[in-house]
């Protein structure tokens, strides 16, 4: 294995506050600070962690991409010569889409991808994203996707991803339970772990997300809770995973080697079918 495929990645757990972004933007800058003193290639952040998950301001805060939101994204890319992935809230002429951006130690937004599978209490808020992509880096083939486009029944987001070559799926999160969930209930096994290792085992890539924590204010989710469990997986299962903690954020590390991929168009399908999985959740 080629020592460039040997990544760190740290996992921002970040405290999430509504409707604040100067205040979880600094957060940001503050996890990106340590996650430089543990040597991490890449930092993840959660999903539209400048405003938080259908927060009302989204209608009217929402900041365009490129703009001031990405920009502090860029600047502590380049600040601490990391790769930087997080989820913003993107006003893109009057229409607000739930998008993550990836960016290069250099501060450039490589890539960029919408939401597709909204959920139905979100599709007051967010525009429906149109478009799938994969982008080579110097540890491999990455594709973005979002939080809910990994639930089991809309896998077909990630097959496709696969499809075109990731070896390495980054997907900046929210995932929320009803306050009276406590650990002991094991939320996630079926909801996220199934869907992730799915998805690593049939194409031997990494799959890893990162997920806010904190109490839910505003929106159709008031009340509710982002309690964490954040989740990294290969094909063999969990490489790390954050606490169950809705009150304080935590800086999570996986240290991931990306598999090298080598089928490609039908030789994957002819893969799948000698390992006996279907080619769709």
């Amino acid at each position: 294995m080629n020592n460039s495929r040997k990544l760190r990645i740290g996992m921002g757990q970040l405290l999430v506050e509504g409707g604040e972004p100067d205040r979880n933007l600094q957060r940001a800058r503050e996890m990106a600070a340590e996650a430089k003193t543990k040597e991490c290639n890449v930092l993840l952040l959660p999903e539209c962690m400048d405003l938080a998950w259908t927060h009302p301001s989204a209608k009217n805060e929402a900041q365009p991409i490129p703009g001031s939101y990405s920009d502090i994204l860029c600047d502590i890319a380049r600040q601490h010569k990391m790769y930087v992935c997080g989820g913003l809230t993107e006003n893109d002429n009057g229409r607000v889409y739930n998008t993550a951006v990836f960016i290069d130690p250099n501060g450039a937004i490589l890539l960029k991808y919408r939401k597709i599978n909204l959920l139905g209490v979100e599709q007051e808020f967010y525009g429906l994203g149109r478009q799938l992509s994969t982008i080579e880096t110097p540890f491999g083939i990455l594709g973005l996707n979002i939080c809910a486009d990994n639930y089991i029944d809309s896998l077909s987001n990630a097959h496709m991803l696969a499809r075109m070559g990731a070896e390495l799926i980054l997907s900046p999160s929210s995932w929320t339970v009803d306050y009276s969930v406590t650990e002991d209930n094991d939320p996630y096994g079926e909801k996220w772990f199934k869907p992730y290792s799915t998805i690593a085992k049939a194409y031997d890539l990494v799959m890893v997300g990162t997920t806010s924590v904190g109490m839910i204010v505003g929106g159709p989710y008031e009340g509710k809770k982002s309690v964490g469990c954040s989740l990294a997986v290969n094909k063999n299962g969990i490489i790390a995973q954050g606490q169950f903690n809705e009150f304080t954020g935590q800086l999570i590390i996986a240290d991931v080697v990306v598999p090298e991929r080598k089928e490609k168009g039908t030789a994957i399908g002819d893969r799948l079918k000698k390992m006996g999985l279907a080619l769709a959740a």
